[in-house]
């Protein structure tokens, strides 16, 4: 009898790289699970005043998302910084055109979790990553945080939460190792769901 194999599925929208540096570290944790591989995908940028194109391929970084990279995942990652205490819009209009998968109910029992970046220590972390759960668990996803048998999580000063991995980039826009070992764990923690829920099918 084979063992099973996930495919987590990233996505994520940074403007500045704060957010993207996260999505690397969550696919290095994914990785780190036999069986369990990462898919990194970004969103594009929206317009504020007209319907805008952008290139189907971005001119650097990871590929555009499609609702396809979605039906095939075997878990999600959700990113995005804090803008007022809610995620950006890109994010939020990209999750607004999933409708064909909610009534499909592709998403139904697949795992899911979320996480987030912010320049200001109180700006909002865990609002964001409350709301940015809201359309997952529409979607029937099974959700996974940062439970607190994870050490980092007790020692963090900066960014670090049950409900996902938090960054707060400050001044020098550093990550600390207690948010670099948080993105890795939960990486990991959902590759292992993922996987335990596959065996169980």
């Amino acid at each position: 009898m084979t063992s099973p194999t996930a495919e987590i599925l990233i996505v994520y929208y940074s403007r500045y790289g704060s957010t993207a540096d996260m999505a690397n570290l969550i696919a290095r944790g994914v990785e780190e699970v036999s069986g369990a591989s990462a898919k990194i995908r970004t969103v594009p940028e929206i317009s504020p005043v007209c319907e805008a194109t952008e290139d189907t391929v971005p001119a650097s970084g990871h590929p555009y998302a499609s609702t396809a990279d979605l039906e095939a995942c075997d878990g999600l990652a959700l990113g995005s910084p804090t803008h007022f205490g809610n995620m950006a819009a890109p994010l939020k209009y990209f999750l607004d055109n999933t409708s064909s998968l909610w009534f499909s109910g592709a998403l139904s029992g697949k795992p899911a979790g979320v996480f987030t970046a912010t320049s200001s220590l109180h700006g909002g972390q865990e609002t964001t990553l409350l709301t940015m759960l809201l359309p997952l668990l529409h979607h029937g996803m099974i959700l996974v945080g940062i439970p607190s048998s994870e050490p980092a999580l007790l020692q963090t000063s900066s960014g670090g939460t049950p409900y996902g991995p938090s960054r707060h980039t400050g001044r020098d826009d550093v990550m600390t190792d207690d948010e670099k070992k948080l993105c890795r764990a939960f990486g990991a923690r959902l590759a292992r769901v993922a996987l335990a829920l596959k065996a169980a099918a």
